[in-house]
């Protein structure tokens, strides 16, 4: 006798497994967190005392002008098409990798993390150097795409490499068809990851400045860049800045609400086997084209432009002393930063995962807010906390460490954010009852399986410190030039042979954190 089939199963349906009770963080805990947000407090404060001292009659004619309208009405349109597009791009060249039989899956897979070691302004330098009639939103759109969709695809293929193929299989069996299997049980199991992704996202467009400029893409950052160069802490760049706050909180907004409050941690890592794979067929030279054509533009492009200029340059292009000292300070000010903000972001990214509410969202905010801001912005901010109250930590190493925490702890956030989201919680409450001590049983259990996540983030950091211009700038100690910097300054003279070195140094120092973040993406669940 034929018995009835189970119902389908969900991302969160948990047979057996109870929702747990939400739990309070400890004092220490949101002690430490309410530190770091005081921190990060101090730009919007900046901002926010700048408008208190602004009259609403200038207020008014600064931010409610036909300019301003444009620059948010094209910011809102790079959002609108760049970040769809990113996400549109990683699920299926996360899917084409890990779900098909599409032929080099391991060299395709390596490839789709290589872009985030072309920092987005090399990127495009490289286009402007090979294609410069390329101006506009198109262009900017593509190489944002370009530079960026690798943020979203890394989540989305460690979350499908932790995924039940079981759930699939049940699909299957009760006559769903592939495409339906996707779109019913495979993608809401990838909502956190994309959310978190592009979130991630959206936030380096708002704040990209280098990017923009080579394509001649005028957004609000842009704007305020430009502003603040042309007349030194000008009223009009800080109320734009007002606006980038706006901007983000709608972001903030639609974040919370695309993620909801559903649970998507599991007891038990379901069935140990690898999930079917999708046999391509005929099909398979088409479907080769979404990886190669991706690759070669994000990867080979920037790549060739500047072995042409080495070319071009030949043996003078090489600054032997300049470029050594420039590597050494950028890999210092990434190690020291990428180590700090990760502590930083600890508190925040605990607290987000295991005790969500208001005083946790509202800490969270802050560090999006600040994040969103340009550089120059944060920058400022420190250099007027710093001349007033603390003058002997202007222009010192702790001041621009301060300014990396301040622009990337979002990046960490959300990296640990979404690894101990994914870490059951009952796991530590059982080390707890067999007599662990609370902290414990924290770091054996939750922080040791939120590693990846943890290292994911600290690579993230370093890689955004490795190319951060505007606040290194502004708050560096006199002598000190980093890659970017010195990329940026030969750059902006068109000395395209003699930036050439710096980008490759860049991009050479980036290599070992794509790998450190492939290996945590490729090495969940072990396939």
């Amino acid at each position: 006798m034929n018995r009835p089939l189970p119902p389908l199963p969900t991302a969160i349906a948990l047979p057996g497994v109870k929702r747990h009770r939400r739990r309070g963080s400890s004092p220490a805990l949101v002690a430490a967190a309410l530190v770091v947000a005081g921190l990060a407090l101090i730009p919007v404060g900046f901002v926010l005392w700048v408008l208190s001292q602004s009259s609403w009659e200038t207020a008014a004619s600064l931010v409610f002008r036909p300019r301003v309208g444009e620059l948010v009405v094209a910011t809102l349109l790079l959002q609108a098409l760049a970040v769809p597009a990113c996400i549109v791009l990683s699920l299926a060249f996360a899917w084409l990798t890990e779900r098909t039989d599409l032929p080099l899956r391991w060299l395709w897979r390596a490839l789709g993390v290589a872009p985030l070691a072309v920092p987005a302004f090399v990127q495009a330098y490289a286009w402007d150097g090979t294609f410069p009639l390329l101006r506009g939103l198109w262009p900017a759109v593509l190489v944002s795409v370009l530079a960026y969709f690798p943020l979203v695809y890394l989540p989305i293929v460690t979350q499908l490499r932790r995924l039940d193929p079981a759930l699939e299989d049940v699909a299957a069996t009760l006559g769903e068809r592939p495409a339906q299997v996707f779109f019913t049980v495979v993608l809401p199991q990838l909502r956190l990851a994309i959310c978190g992704g592009g979130l991630l996202i959206a936030l380096h467009l708002l704040s990209e400045y280098g990017l923009y400029v080579l394509v001649r893409y005028d957004t609000l950052t842009v704007a305020i860049v430009n502003q603040f160069q042309a007349v030194y802490d000008g009223p009009a760049a800080n109320l734009m800045g007002v606006v980038l706050f706006a901007l983000t909180l709608l972001l903030l907004l639609l974040d919370k609400w695309s993620r909801g409050n559903r649970r998507y941690a599991r007891v038990g890592a379901g069935v140990a086997r690898p999930a079917p794979r999708f046999r391509l067929g005929r099909t398979w030279p088409f479907w080769l084209l979404v990886p190669l054509v991706t690759t070669a533009l994000a990867v080979g492009l920037p790549l060739v432009t500047v072995v042409r200029w080495f070319w071009i340059g030949g043996s003078e292009a090489w600054h032997g002393a300049a470029l050594t000292s420039a590597t050494l300070q950028t890999a210092f000010y990434a190690l020291l930063g990428a180590a700090s903000v990760t502590l930083a972001a600890l508190p925040i990214a605990w607290m987000s995962a295991r005790a969500p509410g208001r005083l946790q969202s509202f800490i969270e905010s802050i560090h999006y807010y600040t994040g969103a801001l340009p550089g120059s912005i944060v920058a400022l901010a420190l250099v007027a906390i710093t001349v007033r109250f603390a003058l002997p930590l202007y222009q010192t190493v702790a001041a621009v460490i301060a300014a990396y925490a301040l622009l990337f702890l979002p990046r960490a956030i959300i990296a640990i954010r979404s690894r101990l989201g994914q870490v059951p919680v009952e796991l530590q409450q059982a080390a707890i009852a067999l007599g662990k001590p609370p902290l414990t049983a924290a770091f054996i259990i939750t922080l040791r399986l939120a590693a990846p996540g943890i290292a994911a983030g600290a690579a993230l950091v370093a890689m955004g410190i490795t190319t951060e211009l505007t606040a290194t700038l502004m708050l560096s100690p006199i002598g000190t030039d980093t890659l970017a910097t010195e990329f940026w300054a030969r750059t902006a003279e068109f000395d395209h042979v003699g930036a050439a070195p710096f980008a490759l140094a860049m991009i050479i120092l980036s290599v070992p954190l794509c790998v450190i973040l492939h290996r945590q993406a490729m090495g969940v669940s072990g396939q």
